[in-house]
């Protein structure tokens, strides 16, 4: 694809920006080509800006290994070793990757990340589709999932936590910020934030749920120790804990909001290891029960 001078003015771009289009491609140019020489220069935001308005194209990029300042590509990126780069990995479509990813600032995808090893960035990791990775998941700020998530060993996110599909991480997960998961949020480990933890389905740890906040599921809530929110807990169907099951100073435990009061001996059990102070709905199924 060419881009002339017509059709990214027609972007309305910063001026800073359209006059370095114009001094150095006075004739316009490929896209990638465009791209390519954006971040050659230094101005990888520009890159990024332009991918953002011009959008993927099929193209397919393979490497080996790859190892750059940045890397902005409007197509598909597959690289059969790994990726270290010193500030922004971004891509049109999908990003796929033999070995693990270290990147100094943003990882983005605008398809699938879908990674052997591990994913390391002090930006933010974003995909329009899954995010699959066989080791660790890092990030010092948000991470955005626009598809299912899956995580062999733990995921750290140093801000909130935004998946739109189903969740799985192998280890703990914790995360500095909000956690919103469209459907199902499964941990083998802890999970954490000093936030609030909310998922449209279940969630289920295999250790304690720790949050700061609110924690509320639109199905069930299961813990393999304790349940432990500063706010309310608030499940749509049962709830169960090894441990304990508490709430924060003045907020209640609810059970069965989404099930008729008639069915909660069934479908709205609270099972922990003592009877929740505050427990406002659902039923209570004794010490330890189930």
């Amino acid at each position: 694809m060419d881009l002339t001078k017509k059709t990214v003015k027609a972007k309305r771009p910063c001026a800073d920006g359209f006059r370095w289009f114009v001094r150095n491609h006075q004739n316009g140019g490929d896209y990638q080509d465009l791209l390519d020489a954006l971040v050659a220069d230094g101005r990888v935001d520009d890159a990024c800006w332009l991918l953002d308005q011009f959008g993927p194209t099929d193209a397919v990029l393979e490497l080996d290994d790859l190892e750059a300042d940045a890397l902005v590509f409007a197509g598909s990126v597959h690289v059969r070793g790994g990726i270290e780069v010193d500030s922004v990995l971004r891509t049109g479509r999908t990003l796929r990757v033999g070995g693990s990813i270290r990147a100094g600032r943003t990882v983005a995808a605008g398809e699938d990340i879908v990674v052997v090893g591990g994913i390391r960035c002090t930006g933010t990791l974003q995909s329009g589709g899954d995010i699959k990775a066989g080791w660790h998941v890092e990030a010092d700020e948000a991470i955005r999932c626009g598809g299912e998530l899956r995580v062999g060993w733990e995921l750290r996110c140093g801000g909130p936590l935004t998946l739109a599909g189903n969740t799985m991480v192998g280890h703990d997960l914790v995360a500095h910020g909000t956690v919103r998961c469209g459907k199902s949020l499964r941990v083998g480990g802890t999970l954490t934030s000093p936030e609030s933890i909310h998922a449209v389905h279940g969630i289920e740890s295999g250790a304690a749920i720790r949050c700061g906040m609110h924690l509320e599921a639109g199905w069930g809530i299961k813990a393999a120790e304790a349940i432990v929110a500063e706010g309310a807990i608030k499940a749509g169907e049962s709830l169960f804990a090894q441990h304990e099951i508490r709430a924060g100073a003045g907020y209640g435990v609810f059970a069965g909001l989404n099930v008729r009061v008639d069915a909660w001996e069934a479908s709205a059990q609270v099972h922990a290891g003592m009877r929740p102070e505050g427990l406002m709905s659902g039923w209570w199924a004794g010490d330890g029960a189930g």
